[in-house]
């Protein structure tokens, strides 16, 4: 039979599986554990699922805190068709830099006060980007024990050494900088946070880490993909103002409700570097042109939607308040991420289905996105939400309490 294997071979010579890594794999994961995609359409009163045929959902899920990706899908309006609907069709230093790219960057400079700006197909790949060409095997990386995933395989693919520090602890990160700079002065070193930690709802003392950064000479990428719209004097984030972050990373994906990201720098040795060693940013097709005019028009929205985004945070502020009413450890944070620690995954799954069945969507976010016992219900609050939603939310959870 064709494919048989002959009786006169030896099974020593038999060709190796090469996919038994991921069997093996696939047989250790726990069914708690297993991640499946779900399809969902957005509709007015929130997303349909396309494998159910019950009532739309209330998104509690998604990064678009303002709104902002609430219009008709795939349509941004007359900017976006007016910049093209298809690619850029090259890299920016080839013929990929459109007029609406420049439009972007420049608004982006002067929204932030930074000096210049590179434009990225997604935050996942601008991280890697960033840190592939900032660190190298020459560097101590010293970075957030909870940093996003994207970042620490920027650290990796350069080959410099890393270090992690306990989650927003300045006096640890003080420690091995103080250490680093004692045992190895000639060593460049690069400290690696966020502004807003989209698992945890917490934020750093900034201010505390760009002074670090400061003192002992470290170049500080600050990853704002989750505070920019939201967090900050007016949404500009937290770096707004600081001195000694050399580099803040945001994507446009979440409150600025579009797609892509950019690599902010206010130093021109900098800007000019990153120009001409980023492979990431050199070497990939530019930002689509509809995702660039998206940006921008919503960008431009910004400013009118400031009472929004203060009754974000002020919804966010009370549901904190519920939860600890409850009997929940108060969530973390102030910003529209309030997580509620479950531990269990599995646990955490029923609450989650639990929460579907009274109409709303809420992730239950497991490990290994998450340290090993501390799974939990993501809730995203965001702006458009029906006014009933939260309360929802509340009593589902208080009744399952009593359960």
């Amino acid at each position: 039979m064709a494919g048989s294997v002959s009786p006169m071979q030896d099974p020593e010579e038999m060709p190796r599986d090469p996919l038994a890594f991921a069997r093996q794999a696939l047989q250790r994961l726990p069914a708690a554990l297993r991640r499946r995609e779900r399809c969902f359409a957005p509709c007015a009163e929130g997303l349909r699922s396309e494998a159910a045929t019950g009532p739309p959902l209330v998104d509690f899920s998604s990064n678009d805190y303002l709104g902002l990706a609430q219009a008709a899908e795939g349509s941004h309006g007359p900017g976006a068709v007016a910049a093209g609907s298809g690619g850029a069709g090259a890299s920016p230093l080839v013929t990929g830099l459109r007029p609406v790219h420049q439009q972007l960057r420049q608004s982006l400079c002067a929204w932030l006060g930074r000096e210049r700006v590179f434009l990225f197909p997604s935050g996942f790949q601008a991280n890697v980007s960033l840190l592939a060409a900032v660190a190298d095997r020459r560097c101590l990386v010293v970075a957030d024990r909870l940093c996003h995933h994207s970042l620490l395989l920027g650290v990796r693919s350069s080959g410099a050494a890393l270090q992690r520090f306990a989650h927003n602890d300045l006096d640890d990160l003080e420690r091995r900088l103080a250490t680093a700079q004692r045992q190895h002065p000639e060593r460049r070193l690069v400290v690696v946070s966020e502004s807003l930690f989209s698992m945890e709802g917490t934020s750093p003392d900034v201010a505390g880490l760009s002074g670090l950064c400061g003192r002992f000479g470290a170049l500080l990428v600050l990853d704002e993909a989750h505070a920019l719209g939201v967090l900050g004097p007016l949404g500009r984030g937290l770096a707004w103002g600081l001195p000694h972050v050399h580099v803040v990373v945001g994507t446009f994906g979440k409150a600025l409700g579009s797609g892509g990201a950019m690599v902010a720098v206010d130093d021109g040795v900098l800007g000019d570097y990153l120009l001409q060693f980023c492979g990431g940013y050199r070497y990939s097709t530019a930002l689509a042109p509809a995702l660039a005019a998206a940006t921008l028009a919503n960008l431009q929205r910004l400013p009118g939607l400031e009472p929004e985004r203060q009754a974000l945070l002020a919804r966010s502020r009370q549901l904190r308040q519920r939860l600890v009413a409850m009997g929940y450890p108060r969530p973390p944070g102030h910003g529209p991420v309030v997580p509620v620690l479950v531990g269990d995954e599995t646990l955490a799954m029923g609450l989650q289905q639990r929460l579907e069945d009274a109409g709303l969507l809420v992730a239950a976010i497991r490990p290994p996105t998450v340290p090993p016992g501390t799974a939990r219900l993501r809730v995203v609050l965001r702006h458009g939400q029906p006014p009933q939603a939260m309360e929802t939310l509340v009593q589902t959870l208080l009744a399952e309490q009593r359960r």
